[in-house]
């Protein structure tokens, strides 16, 4: 069975997304309406977002330290009479 796009802008978006990912337009139209499909029925996996959090704060933990100054120094406390950091 075939299928007819009538509406323009549908069928440029198609090519567009076309000649930008190298798939042909029957693979993009699929792309996008398996996405939305997934999207109605909720079904879209997303990741969780303690472990991201966990997996970006182990990275950011094994940066070394470049700067050797406290907290404090580095945020100017306790500068000749400042006394408030702002």
């Amino acid at each position: 069975m075939g299928l007819s796009i009538r509406n323009p802008r549908v069928e440029q978006l198609a090519r567009e997304i076309s000649a930008m990912s190298g798939e042909n337009i029957t693979r993009v139209i699929l792309h996008a309406l398996e996405n939305q499909m997934e999207r109605l029925r909720g079904c879209r996996s997303y990741p969780d977002i303690a472990e991201e959090i966990l997996k970006i704060s182990r990275r950011c933990s094994a940066i070394p330290d470049r700067d050797n100054r406290s907290p404090d120094d580095i945020l100017g406390y306790n500068q000749a009479g400042v006394n408030e950091p702002w």
